[in-house]
């Protein structure tokens, strides 16, 4: 049976249960294996700080007693009737506390492998870690796995605690053995930890108090090691990066609307906003606090407008003059995998970096990592657990910044539709990638977009008409095209099919290839939309993924029309006998048969050709682009905002 837990004197000066607005907390985040007791020992750190709550402790003796045990720690943070039954923490938590010196805030992530999501995401916020290790056991696969990650996410300040010492009969040997392996380990990934703390976190031994049994150790106790880190770098010192959320109008006036991540920025300041190169003057900012400010600074959330009429669009970054985000196509990234579906070259993800989203294909491992040994694994898979490094190919540029420089533009998470399935630090652009050679910078065009529209009497506009082979498509673009010509529209049409015979010929129906024939497709839209056209792209374009990107490459006017009908019609129409070529396996990944279609959730317009006629459903398009696009419907607000 274990010695009944001893109460250390509290160091603190008062209870403290949220640090005050004067001074930031320092974030730190505490990780270890599930039986290495990092929830006992962040209980006996509130209380040895006297951070915990009137009555809390007398609550902890009462729900002890009951279950028969002595005095139990972990149970201050394990509050789920689930987590003290299987002994296991299965949320994150910040939990605050104060020292003489200033206040913190620990990131408590769990250490249960299937909870790694959790830890993930609570080391992702801490400037510094305690390691949680096990005096009696060691070194573990997951204390390994865990270390691994923050020097993954760039979390460098490691303490390392060896729990448990008591077991050991507080031999100096035991502790050294640890030291030893967890800074082997450390080393191997660049890391030195600052501190290798013995310590009991049941009896409170070089916790806050020095250990009378351990008087061999010379070094700090666990809260002195952790007054002695230097605070964060300020992110108002780094370079400007406002990622943008959204976008709004005020008057004839575009908002640029999201949190300044690092850096400052004034009225008159020159940017560019990634991914395009757009140049712009800040004219005005806007954070809340009333008319004339006249600068704003990382932390704070705000509304900047320009001087210029500049293209904003959700996703995009603004950035100093001349200090741009890097562009690429392609990304190396070290990313870990959360899925139990495993990772696999051609898988196809989503890439969410700040804003942006960004359709991506797998290109290729170029290591997965053991985890044990830092060696590389031989398995062409990523399973759940595993980290690796790979290639990212986009269809569209991706700005970002590498990990080592900015970590907010240089963490992303790893999607598939809306699940996160991982999360990854870029590393930088792939090597040998086709990525965006520089310097590149807009041309602005002579004559504007609203000088464009007003001549023809109607706004520019893409509507992307997806839908399987055979339900319509070119027929009703083709409908509405001569219809609108006819009445004096300047209107042309995208056709798949006509496509791939020319702009798109060396493009196949792989998925990375499906993804550069829609990039091509809609930067092509999007150029002629500009110019105050009105673009029908009839496009397959089976996945969601695929036409989201359409989207965010078009930006304002685009609209997504699902021109409906099931299988059964689609094949017995089967105007190019595609339908019966695939069922006869001639046709490899034919959308409908052998590859799936992914019904739009939310389109703009549903064309159900499968229930009406190709006059009737050709009217419904046409009275849709009437709607929205024509001056006289349209004028007064901006199509697609």
């Amino acid at each position: 049976m274990a010695p009944a837990a001893t109460l250390a004197a509290p160091r603190a000066e008062a209870p403290v249960l949220a640090p005050r607005k004067a001074q930031a907390p320092y974030p730190i985040v505490i990780v270890g294996h599930v039986d290495h007791g990092k929830s006992t020992l962040i209980g006996r750190l509130l209380h040895d700080t006297d951070s915990l709550p009137e009555g809390r402790l007398a609550e902890l003796q009462k729900v002890s007693s009951q279950r028969g045990l002595e005095l139990e720690w972990s149970f201050l943070l394990d509050a789920l009737q689930i987590e003290r039954d299987q002994g296991i923490t299965l949320d994150t938590t910040r939990i605050w506390f104060k020292t003489a010196k200033r206040p913190y805030v620990i990131i408590d992530a769990p250490g249960h492998r299937e909870f790694l999501r959790n830890m993930v995401t609570g080391a992702s916020g801490a400037d510094a870690a305690v390691l949680v290790t096990d005096a009696e056991r060691g070194v573990s696969e997951q204390t390994r796995r865990h270390a691994y990650l923050l020097s993954l996410l760039g979390v460098t300040k490691v303490i390392v605690a060896v729990n448990k010492m008591d077991l050991m009969g507080h031999a100096e040997a035991a502790w050294q053995a640890v030291k030893d392996e967890v800074s082997a380990y450390l080393a191997k990934l660049g890391m030195q930890p600052l501190y290798v703390i013995p310590l009991s976190a049941r009896h409170g031994d070089n916790i806050t108090a020095r250990s009378q049994q351990m008087g061999w150790y010379q070094g700090p106790t666990l809260l002195e090691a952790l007054d002695l880190l230097t605070p964060p770098a300020g992110r108002a010192d780094a370079t400007f990066r406002m990622p943008i959320q959204d976008v709004y109008r005020r008057g004839d006036r575009r908002m640029a609307v999201g949190r300044i991540e690092t850096g400052r920025i004034r009225l008159g300041d020159k940017v560019e906003i990634a991914p395009t190169g757009q140049p712009a003057t800040v004219a005005s900012i806007d954070t809340g606090r009333g008319d004339g400010e006249q600068f704003a600074r990382a932390g704070q959330s705000a509304a900047i407008s320009f001087i210029e009429d500049a293209a904003l669009a959700r996703g995009q970054i603004i950035a100093p003059a001349g200090h741009m985000p890097h562009l690429a196509l392609a990304l190396r990234v070290r990313a870990f995998w959360l899925d139990s579906e495993p990772l696999l070259v051609g898988s196809r993800l989503t890439l969410r970096l700040t804003t942006a989203e960004h359709a991506v294909v797998v290109e290729k491992f170029e290591r997965i990592v053991d985890v044990e040994n830092l060696n590389d694994a031989d398995t062409q898979e990523l399973g759940q657990g595993g980290i690796a490094e790979i290639v990212l190919r986009s269809a569209a540029p991706i700005a970002f910044d590498p990990h080592t420089d900015l970590p907010i533009t240089g963490r992303a998470g790893l999607a598939r539709g809306t699940r996160i399935v991982g999360g990854a630090v870029v590393l930088g652009a792939a090597e040998n990638a086709a990525s965006v050679k520089g310097p590149v910078t807009a041309v602005d065009s002579s004559v504007d977009r609203d000088a464009f529209e007003a001549r023809n009497g109607h706004r520019g506009g893409v509507l992307w008409l997806s839908g399987l082979s055979g339900a319509g498509k070119s027929t009703l673009a083709m409908g509405a095209q001569r219809r609108l010509f006819d009445d004096g529209w300047r209107v042309l049409v995208l056709d798949g099919d006509n496509l791939r015979k020319g702009l798109n010929k060396d493009l196949g129906f792989s998925p990375a290839e499906r993804l550069e024939n829609v990039r091509r497709v809609a930067e092509v839209a999007k150029l002629m939309a500009e110019n105050g056209s009105v673009v029908l792209v009839s496009l397959i374009s089976p996945t969601a993924e695929l036409r989201e990107l359409a989207r965010s490459i078009v930006g304002d006017g685009f609209h997504e029309v699902w021109v409906k009908a099931d299988v059964n019609t689609c094949a017995k129409r089967d105007p190019k006998g595609l339908y019966a070529a695939a069922r006869d396996g001639k046709i490899a990944q034919f959308t409908g048969v052998s590859a799936p279609f992914e019904a739009p959730a939310s389109p703009d317009l549903v064309l159900d050709t499968g229930e009406f006629d190709v006059a009737t459903t050709t009217e419904l398009l046409i009275a849709h682009i009437r709607r929205n696009l024509a001056l006289d419907q349209a004028d007064g607000h901006a199509v697609g905002i």
